[in-house]
């Protein structure tokens, strides 16, 4: 294991703010663990030059000077190479910035580079390694954004979530992975795969930090304020998700979920089981579906015009894809009209969901990024949710919780996760 430190992106800003740190200084230190980790982390597709383009000029003064984000190599940089984790787009250079990185750029954040990515945010790996175990794989899609979070490179990082693709490596890799509610961050410059389900998330090292993040980038009110009163957690009810998947998952991370609610419990949360309704199971079993019959549309060009280039694993997803017929896609729609509608009443019942982030820790090999069966349910109904680290297995490999919330209380959710944050590590 070479993991460093984490970064704070909070604490850092803090920092930066009274005066105790230099936002030149602080994106060298970034420069410097990039240099000196990615040789073997191979958490960036790509590094931005340090001098030489008024893009990377610091912005004195921005909420976000100094602070270093890399973004992943899914979404457009009018500076920077964007290959999409594809050969067939190598070298590839868009002419303007995709929307959330122009979000970013905006509030003075240095876009220090792209981070890998599985190709075209689908199955193939990257050459992305988990930095607790580089054995082990970082998970995927967001391989990249995770890892370098977690080696201590960077404070902060962006990716995307189709099914599982930010809280499942969030989780692999012992960080903070938040997929906001459907369309709360903007997706126009990314490299689509199924545009009804793709969702931009933040990585960070906490809760507070991927709150301030999400705050900065949007406006809306989601930072973690102390002057905030603060959250009774004897008035919030937290259900254990006792859904038909967690029976596959493995036996560490099934007692990691209980531990999950024991302390959540000691903490003062009204905590209890709930089970799944058959819709949502409906739901879960209709996303492949959907995903699929898009991404043969979506990525149907790029196979017709691309497909000496392009993995195998790839070219048949994109043709089963295309074999989905119109009649069976509006099938699996329906399914999850239904799931969203069982879902508001679900959030009647309880405010936050817990659940498994991933089946177990990251499997041992380099040739799979992990199954996204707890996280494609959530992405598909379009609620936030978030990977609360602080458990691990016996190996010491970590072990994720996903919180989940209603559609369009992330604010709610990121509150009561950073206490359960601190309830995990106790």
């Amino acid at each position: 294991m070479d993991t460093n430190r984490m970064m704070s992106l909070a604490a850092l800003v803090k920092a930066r703010n009274v005066g105790k740190a230099n936002p030149e200084l602080m994106i060298a230190l970034c420069r410097d663990a990039i240099a000196r980790n990615d040789g073997r982390i191979r958490a960036f597709a790509h590094v931005a030059p340090s001098s030489g383009s008024q893009a990377h000029a610091i912005q004195t003064g921005a909420p976000l000077a100094g602070v270093a984000i890399g973004i992943k190599d899914i979404f457009d940089t009018f500076d920077q190479p964007t290959s999409y984790g594809s050969a067939a787009y190598e070298s590839y250079q868009p002419r303007v910035d995709a929307a959330i990185v122009d979000l970013a750029r905006r509030q003075g954040a240095t876009i220090i580079g792209k981070t890998a990515t599985t190709e075209f945010a689908f199955f193939k790996p990257a050459q992305t390694v988990n930095p607790h175990n580089h054995a082990h794989t970082p998970g995927g899609s967001s391989s990249g954004s995770a890892a370098a979070v977690a080696a201590g490179m960077i404070p902060a990082a962006i990716g995307t979530q189709t099914g599982g693709s930010v809280v499942r490596p969030a989780a692999f890799c012992g960080v903070t992975g938040f997929k906001p509610s459907f369309r709360l961050l903007p997706t126009t410059g990314m490299k689509h795969f199924a545009p009804s389900l793709d969702t931009v998330g933040l990585f960070a090292a906490g809760v507070e930090d991927v709150a301030m993040l999400a705050a900065l980038l949007t406006g809306r009110d989601l930072a973690l304020s102390a002057g905030e009163p603060p959250v009774d957690p004897a008035g919030i009810r937290v259900g254990l998700y006792r859904c038909k998947e967690l029976e596959t998952a493995d036996p560490a991370m099934r007692a990691a979920l209980d531990k999950a609610a024991d302390k959540a419990a000691d903490a003062g949360f009204d905590v209890g089981e709930i089970g799944e309704p058959e819709a949502l199971a409906q739901a879960r079993d209709a996303h492949s579906a959907i995903q699929n019959h898009e991404a043969g549309l979506t990525c149907g060009p790029d196979l017709a015009r691309y497909r000496d280039l392009l993995s195998p694993i790839l070219i048949q997803a994109i043709e089963n894809g295309q074999a989905i017929s119109p009649s069976d896609y509006d099938t699996a729609r329906r399914h999850a009209k239904r799931g969203r509608g069982t879902t508001r009443a679900l959030f009647s019942e309880v405010d936050i969901l817990l659940t498994p982030a991933a089946p177990g820790a990251a499997p041992r090999g380099l040739e799979t990024t992990g199954d996204p069966r707890f996280n494609k349910l959530w992405t598909l109904m379009g609620t936030p949710a978030i990977n609360i680290p602080g458990f691990a297995d016996d190996t010491g490999m970590p072990l994720g919780i996903q919180a989940v919330a209603r559609f369009g209380q992330d604010k709610r959710l990121l509150r009561v996760a950073a206490m359960l944050e601190t309830a995990f590590r106790t």
